[in-house]
C-alpha cells in the first residue's frame, strides 16, 4: 500500500459515495414526479396509482434516511473508538488523559501524529485551538490509519 499523508489520506468508497449516493437521489426525483403526475391525474377523475405512487415516494425518502444513517452511525463508534485509543496512547506517554477541551474532530486528526509529535500537537491544538485541517497539516510524521472509510 502507499504511503499516507494529508494530501492522499481522504477515502472514498465510489459504489457508496457516488453511485449509492446518486441513485438515491435519483429515487427521491423520480418518485416526486411520478406522484405529482399522479395527482395532476387525480384532478382529471382518475384516481389509479395514487397510492402505489404515494407509497413509493414514501419508500424512497425512507430509503434516503435509512442511507444516511447507516453512515452516521458506523462514523459515530468509529469516533468512539478512535477517541478511546487516542485518550489511552495519550495516557501511555504521559500518565493523564486527553484535555477535555478538545473536539472529535481535533482528536481524530490527532491520531495521524507520529509518537514523538502527538503529546506536543495535542498541547498545541488546545492552547491554539486549531482546527482539523491545521492539526493534520502540522503533522510532520504521518501515521497511516487505512481503516477509517
Amino acid at each position: 500500500m502507499s504511503d499516507q499523508n494529508f494530501k492522499n489520506h481522504p477515502k472514498f468508497v465510489p459504489l457508496y459515495h457516488y453511485v449509492a449516493s446518486t441513485a438515491v437521489l435519483a429515487l427521491i426525483v423520480g418518485s416526486c414526479i411520478n406522484l405529482f403526475e399522479t395527482c395532476s391525474m387525480c384532478e382529471k377523475g382518475s384516481e389509479a396509482g395514487l397510492y402505489s405512487a404515494s407509497l413509493i415516494c414514501l419508500m424512497s425518502f425512507v430509503l434516503a434516511i435509512v442511507w444516511f444513517f447507516a453512515r452516521a452511525f458506523a462514523l459515530k463508534a468509529q469516533d468512539r473508538a478512535i477517541r478511546a485509543e487516542e485518550n489511552f496512547r495519550y495516557f501511555i506517554a504521559t500518565g493523564k488523559t486527553l484535555d477535555s477541551r478538545l473536539r472529535m474532530g481535533q482528536i481524530i486528526a490527532l491520531r495521524f501524529a507520529g509518537d514523538d509529535e502527538f503529546v506536543a500537537l495535542a498541547k498545541q491544538a488546545v492552547d491554539e485551538n486549531l482546527s482539523a485541517k491545521q492539526i493534520k497539516m502540522a503533522v510532520k510524521n504521518w501515521k497511516a490509519d487505512f481503516n477509517r472509510v
